[in-house]
């Protein structure tokens, strides 16, 4: 991968295929799980520019000084995209990789053509507190004791769900070793996700096409997640609803061909065959 210097740390990226420029933001702990499986599509990559790269202290990015904000690492894919010369781009992220995907059609709604949020990572209500009481504290425990290994077991098993490990073995070898030697990077940046809020003047700021992805097997924070933007804009479009985990990018081609299909949109349509559940909004959605 090639390095740039952005602010106080390198990032690490690589850029496939040409046509349109789409930014592939990733999700925490399997950190190559949304770019990968998109690269293996010749209709992404023969017709779009996929540009990933690793998050500030993920893999070999340095870590910088402190714990990184959200905002922070919008900032970041807004100083590569400067780097990289394009000044307007299709935005895809995943879980965490997804906050940061909205904070950057916030913050710099210029730079975006389309967004498409695969169950950005959204904490609130009974049932987020619920999930954290039930994953994130005992997470913290392993990893506070010193076990990183047990850190990153205990939070996949409540948000993957049973048998992620083989799954993610099998499509990317050695997945899970890298997410244990990126434990600390993890555990650092998630007071960030904690603090960062959307709001209804937020939402107000995103004026483009968004693909937001649900899958009916997640667990139910993602549905309150997802609650949570339909109070902020609701959808103009009912969704389609078909069976797909949050980890699943690795079992399934139906998040890659949603993808793909926002990717090309005639200019007031967004249309796809759906394996997962999503809302489509061609306006403002947070």
């Amino acid at each position: 991968m090639k390095r740039v210097q952005v602010d106080d740390v390198e990032i690490e990226y690589e850029v496939r295929g040409d046509g349109e420029p789409v930014l592939l933001i990733p999700l925490s702990v399997i950190i190559e799980g949304l770019a990968h499986p998109l690269f293996g599509q010749p209709e992404l990559a023969g017709n779009y520019r996929l540009i990933h790269y690793h998050r500030r202290g993920w893999t070999g990015s340095s870590r910088g000084e402190g714990p990184p904000s959200v905002a922070r690492q919008a900032a970041d894919a807004v100083a590569l995209l400067g780097h990289l010369e394009i000044d307007r781009d299709h935005v895809a992220g995943h879980s965490y990789g997804g906050v940061i995907a909205l904070q950057l059609a916030v913050g710099a709604p210029e730079l975006v053509y389309s967004v498409a949020l695969l169950e950005p990572a959204l904490r609130a209500g009974p049932k987020a507190q619920a999930h954290l009481e039930r994953t994130i504290a005992p997470a913290r425990e392993h990893y506070q004791s010193g076990d990183k290994r047990g850190f990153v077991t205990a939070f996949t098993d409540g948000v993957f769900g049973p048998g992620w490990a083989s799954v993610v073995e099998r499509a990317l070898p050695g997945a899970i070793e890298q997410a244990v030697a990126d434990a600390d990077t993890f555990f650092e940046e998630q007071p960030a996700l904690m603090q960062w809020q959307c709001g209804p003047e937020e939402a107000a700021a995103i004026k483009r096409p968004v693909l937001s992805v649900l899958g009916t097997r997640s667990q139910p924070i993602f549905q309150e997640g997802r609650n949570v933007l339909h109070s902020l804009a609701p959808a103009d479009r009912g969704p389609r609803r078909r069976h797909y985990p949050h980890a699943a990018d690795r079992r399934s081609g139906g998040r890659r061909t949603r993808i793909s299909r926002l990717l090309r949109p005639p200019p007031n349509v967004v249309t796809g065959s759906a394996n997962c559940e999503t809302d489509l909004r061609l306006r403002r959605y947070c």
